[in-house]
């Protein structure tokens, strides 16, 4: 729950912006390489999860926030 007077938390990116993984992704078995950021997704466990997507792969995927930066 959010502290009375408090604005609401905003995303940090927001859809068409390229990003790159960073953090635990990137143990995955993820393309290298820029990515997209398709939809902003809700909060979730108290931080903001995206759908992004990399032109080599067919499938999108889902990430949280703090899995991302700006390319």
């Amino acid at each position: 729950m959010r502290p009375k007077g408090r604005p609401p938390p905003e995303h940090k990116f927001r859809a068409g912006e390229r990003v790159t993984l960073v953090g635990r992704v990137t143990n995955y078995d993820a393309a290298g390489g820029g990515y997209v950021v398709t939809k902003r997704l809700p909060e979730r466990n108290g931080e903001f999860e995206y759908r992004i997507k990399n032109i080599s792969e067919p499938q999108e995927r889902v990430v949280r926030e703090s899995d991302l930066a700006r390319e």
